[in-house]
């Protein structure tokens, strides 16, 4: 079982209408636009970015964390005398060896305690610098910025303050203090404890209109198999608009599959 933070309507809805690759320039979250996306290797210049310019804390919990310049710079902002702290996956070797390495420069590093046999895994990527976060899918691998990912890099007061929250829920639990936050209604959830993620995403398709796009590593977030595709390829049936649902899964190393399936449904009044 994955545990792990998901910003659901952002990172389901927006990644599916992001801009190209091919576009170079991200713009980090202001008070304007507290919310922005980013993508691929450009993700790793915005934790660089927080980083360095963080001036209270920097909290970080991650599935994977490898790279030799992002743990220089958590030494280097605990040495100017930040909050800084982390919480990793037990395991991963190479975030093994990193919390070793953090803890003899003096850097406050724990493992969530994941549930073996319940085949659990830390699946948290996550980053709180002073008033900005950033949440999504990058590892901090050593080989990590080859993925194609996503994140959300968010100013907003809501956003911060759940986030902040769930944070140090985990630290105490992996400090053997546990003290679950209760299950909220809102666009950030997590797994483990509560249904949130799940509860989240019947959500968005329940109250989709006219498509759901859908990009993900393992289609199982809903239920498993065939059941989860027949659930979210059978609810939009609300208009006379032709509704679609694609779904895409990689089936080997460079080969993707898509499914679709789409209908015209008759007229009727629409279910806000």
């Amino acid at each position: 079982m994955n545990r792990f933070v998901l910003l659901s309507v952002l990172l389901c809805l927006m990644a599916a209408c992001a801009p190209s690759p091919a576009r170079a320039a991200f713009a980090r979250a202001s008070n304007a636009e507290p919310i922005q996306l980013w993508q691929d290797a450009s993700i790793f210049e915005l934790i660089h970015a927080l980083i360095d310019t963080a001036r209270h804390r920097v909290l970080v919990e991650v599935y994977e964390i490898g790279r030799p310049d992002l743990i220089s710079q958590l030494v280097d902002a605990r040495h100017r005398g930040l909050d800084v702290r982390l919480v990793t996956d037990p395991t991963v070797q190479a975030s093994r060896s990193a919390a070793a390495e953090l803890d003899r420069e003096g850097v406050p590093e724990l493992f969530y305690p994941v549930d073996d046999a319940a085949h659990q895994i830390d699946h948290v990527k996550l980053l709180i610098a002073d008033g900005e976060a950033v949440v999504g899918g990058m590892n901090w691998g050593a080989h990590s910025s080859r993925n194609h990912d996503y994140v959300v890099d968010t100013r907003a007061p809501t956003d911060l303050d759940r986030l902040t929250h769930i944070f140090e829920q985990d630290w105490s639990l992996s400090r053997g203090r546990p003290s679950p936050l209760a299950p909220r209604a809102g666009d950030i959830g997590q797994t483990a404890p509560g249904h949130e993620i799940r509860a989240m995403l019947r959500r968005v398709t329940a109250a989709a209109q006219t498509r759901i796009l859908a990009e993900v590593y393992t289609l199982g977030c809903l239920c498993a198999g065939i059941r989860c595709r027949r659930e979210l390829c059978s609810m939009p049936r609300r208009d006379s608009s032709t509704a679609s649902c694609c779904w895409a899964r990689r089936t080997g190393p460079t080969a993707v599959s898509t499914s679709t399936m789409s209908w015209t449904s008759k007229p009727r009044t629409s279910v806000q």
